[in-house]
């Protein structure tokens, strides 16, 4: 396999990741003079703000995705390249992926972030993660498949298991899946499962720390407890989960909870790159970047977003929050600084413009903070709305959440209630037993063993 892509008298900027702050720095680089080549292990960019509603059977996962090559069909000196990136070889400038080598003017790390773990190895084999589209789908699989099971199982302790929904983590979101399961056993189980009381369904989220929405304001932080509290959500404070052993989580006072719904959504780590030394990396995994967003002693060699991290803010001290706005403005103002440095002009230093945060926690219930405005309640979720809903790629999309979001207003119903498990084709599954054997960068690494 290889990159095939021609050689121009253009220079080439590799964009890795396709997340807002890479989508916004290819966008902003139209009509450059450069060759654009985005690489991401999928062939779509996902919308992370409402995989909930994924999970939860609100939406189709179409609806918050869209293809890169839709996106970047008509641009001219743009190419698009499935892999994953294994090893950097900046002495080369050169990256090693799972489909080749490719070499580069300019490269920019803007692949986001994973869930973390926090080394726990046990909890990351038997948690349920939600980041992608596509953890989202194997969620809502595993929590319809419990529900039915839940109807026709031989004793009520592994009803109880199977009815009981753990969520660790008391983040945006967190709070916001907690919020959506409530409404989901309040309308729909008693209409879907008439024979099973929904009482017996109990949702527990579990925070670490001493309040809910730690990125928010403490006001913020008590309506959406106060919410959840009153939607029958269990909420367990300064609890800290430390293992999961025989269908039940454990906390660290050494009480347990029963359940085999084991929803982790406790923190996110920046996504690795093989070879890149441990002296370049931040909290949270995150790559040092200075001013510019470039990588500490690289100079074509930059980082954007999540998978970054920038003390040079005076702001941010200790780094810019992990949100989807800081990753977009780093975005826009790196392609106006690699075409400063084109033009050999100085490069201007990335200070974040904090828009607000918010957080929706049900029907009619949200939190929101623009800057010295605070707001809960009704007019917060009509905010979360239109904020989101004009942050989703395509008119189709924006049309079709849009009409989603008003029948289930409306009827208090989704449709998506089904529970489907894709199987990989022969073919694909072979490709990706070869691409994880070869394509490693072991020719360069360990010249050697040759």
């Amino acid at each position: 396999m290889s990159f095939n892509i021609p050689k121009s008298d253009k220079k080439r900027v590799i964009i890795v990741g396709g997340g807002f702050g890479g989508l916004k720095l290819a966008n902003k680089l139209k009509r450059s003079n450069f060759q654009v080549v985005l690489v991401d292990k999928n062939n779509y960019h996902q919308f992370p703000p409402l995989v909930y509603q994924v999970a939860s059977s609100g939406m189709e996962p179409s609806s918050i995705s869209f293809p890169f090559r839709k996106i970047f069909q008509k641009r001219k000196d743009f190419y698009f390249r499935m892999a994953e990136v294994r090893a950097i070889f900046p002495e080369m400038n050169m990256i090693q992926t799972s489909i080749g080598k490719a070499e580069y003017d300019y490269l920019v790390f803007a692949a986001g972030t994973t869930t973390n773990f926090f080394g726990n190895e046990h909890i990351e084999d038997e948690a349920m993660p939600m980041k992608t589209v596509s953890e989202a789908m194997g969620l809502r699989n595993a929590l319809l498949s419990n529900i039915e099971r839940s109807i026709t199982c031989s004793t009520d302790k592994e009803r109880q298991e199977l009815l009981n929904i753990v969520i660790v983590g008391g983040g945006a979101t967190g709070v916001e899946i907690a919020g959506v399961l409530s409404e989901m056993k309040r309308f729909v189980l008693p209409h879907d499962y008439p024979d099973m009381p929904s009482s017996l369904m109990h949702i527990y989220l579990i925070e670490a720390g001493p309040r809910l929405l730690p990125g928010m304001s403490t006001e913020s932080s008590e309506k959406a407890e106060q919410f959840l509290r009153e939607m029958g959500v269990n909420i367990l404070l300064n609890k800290k989960v430390v293992d999961y052993k025989n269908h039940k989580v454990i906390l660290e006072d050494g009480s347990e909870i029963a359940t085999r719904t084991f929803i982790w959504v406790s923190g996110v780590t920046a996504i690795p790159v093989g070879n890149l030394s441990p002296a370049l990396l931040g909290r949270g995994r995150r790559i040092k970047v200075d001013e510019f967003n470039r990588v500490e002693g690289m100079n074509n060699v930059f980082a954007i977003g999540d998978q970054c991290i920038q003390t040079s803010d005076k702001d941010y001290p200790n780094g810019h929050p992990q949100l989807a706005q800081v990753a977009i403005q780093q975005g826009k103002l790196l392609a106006e600084n690699l075409k400063r440095i084109e033009k050999s002009k100085s490069l201007k230093p990335f200070h974040y413009r904090n828009l607000g945060s918010m957080a929706t926690v049900g029907r009619n219930r949200a939190v929101a903070e623009f800057s010295k405005i605070k707001m809960q309640g009704w007019f917060a979720w009509v905010m979360w709305l239109v904020v989101h809903l004009r942050s989703i790629l395509g008119v189709r999309n924006k049309v079709v959440v849009l009409l989603n979001w008003i029948w289930n207003y409306l009827t208090y119903d989704q449709s998506l209630r089904m529970i489907v498990y894709a199987k990989k084709a022969k073919e694909v599954r072979e490709r990706e037993a070869l691409e994880a054997k070869t394509h490693l960068g072991n020719d360069i690494l360990h010249p050697d063993n040759k």
